[in-house]
């Protein structure tokens, strides 16, 4: 017992003294407490109090402040790099949309102007998308989706909505083959607007011009002039564009002058065109019943390709086998 009294406190004694101090201390701050929050006498040392420790927190709390830093900066880090990778993909997704719009927007002004000129013209036109299209050295060919299936035959003319484009030479069960008007084998019969001189326009090697060989040289033929078809031989409608001239100058054999023409349609850049249906045949001559008149064969030859044309002089109206003029009055009717 003895022990434990002297390891007491003295303030928590069992002695009168200590309970008194206690009360003492208590009442004491209780005044304190009292005049501080009345007239705040206690705010200049707590003041004092606080700019003396207030460092010492600050440092205690450092590394839980650093740690809580680092966190924060990882999280916003991470989330950053999240962030921008969706805005990337947005905008990659953005951009792909918004060139999408723009060939779809294309693509429909295109086929308004097939629409139009398919209304303009009143044609029966069946509607064919480009696959691929060749234009080497020796053949400028185009593969459209359509073939024997669709309707589709050979020696068909294609056009667009600017011009002649050429004519079907190979039709197969879902695919066509188009033999382009500056191929080195085809040959169209065409017309200069401005004149209306007659003469043959043939496919080069020279790229994507057409060639015309056989012009007379008294001919008034200048760059700009158009060239439509004629309907000539019964295979291409007459008054389709086909070319504008571009050059004229003499030829080599020095008879005739040869003239160079840019396609009017768009050869290489087109992805729809028009496949021509139910076109009209040349009108021929009339049959005799009785009486004599010009030979059978004398009618133009609807089946004949253009393609097939040979490289001679202009087309004469009257074929090598037909009488004198005195006896064939009747196949003037086959000029448009």
């Amino acid at each position: 017992m003895a022990l434990a009294r002297e390891d007491s406190s003295p303030l928590f004694a069992g002695t009168v003294a200590g309970t008194l101090r206690l009360i003492l201390y208590l009442a004491f701050a209780m005044v304190l407490m009292v005049l501080d929050h009345r007239n705040g006498w206690m705010w200049r040392i707590r003041y004092t109090t606080s700019a003396v420790v207030e460092p010492v927190y600050r440092l205690a709390g450092m590394p839980a402040a650093g740690m809580r830093n680092l966190s924060v900066a990882f999280a916003d880090r991470q989330l950053l790099t999240e962030q921008n990778q969706r805005l990337r993909e947005d905008l990659l997704l953005a951009n792909a949309k918004l060139n999408r719009m723009a060939s779809v927007a294309e693509q429909n002004e295109r086929l308004k102007e097939l629409l139009a000129t398919q209304h303009s013209l009143e044609l029966n036109v069946q509607l064919a998308r480009v696959i691929d299209v060749d234009l080497g050295s020796y053949r400028h060919r185009m593969l459209v989706n359509v073939g024997e299936r669709d309707g589709v035959k050979k020696g068909q003319v294609v056009i667009d909505a600017h011009g002649v484009i050429g004519q079907v030479v190979e039709v197969m069960p879902r695919t066509s083959l188009v033999m382009l008007v500056t191929d080195p084998d085809h040959a169209i019969p065409v017309v200069v607007e401005r004149t209306g001189l007659r003469t043959v326009a043939y496919g080069s090697r020279d790229g994507d011009l057409l060639s015309l060989p056989n012009i007379s040289m008294a001919a008034d033929v200048r760059p700009g002039d158009k060239l439509l078809t004629s309907g000539l031989g019964g295979r291409f409608p007459p008054g389709f564009p086909v070319g504008e001239i571009r050059g004229v100058e003499p030829g080599a054999s020095g008879m005739f002058l040869e003239g160079r023409a840019r396609p009017t349609a768009d050869l290489d850049r087109s992805e729809d065109v028009l496949i021509l249906h139910d076109q009209a045949e040349p009108a021929g001559p009339p049959e005799p019943a009785t009486q004599a008149g010009p030979p059978a064969d004398l009618a133009p030859a609807p089946a004949a390709t253009a393609a097939t044309l040979p490289r001679v002089a202009p087309i004469s109206a009257t074929p090598a086998s037909a009488t004198p003029a005195s006896a064939t009055p009747a196949s003037a009717s086959t000029a448009p």
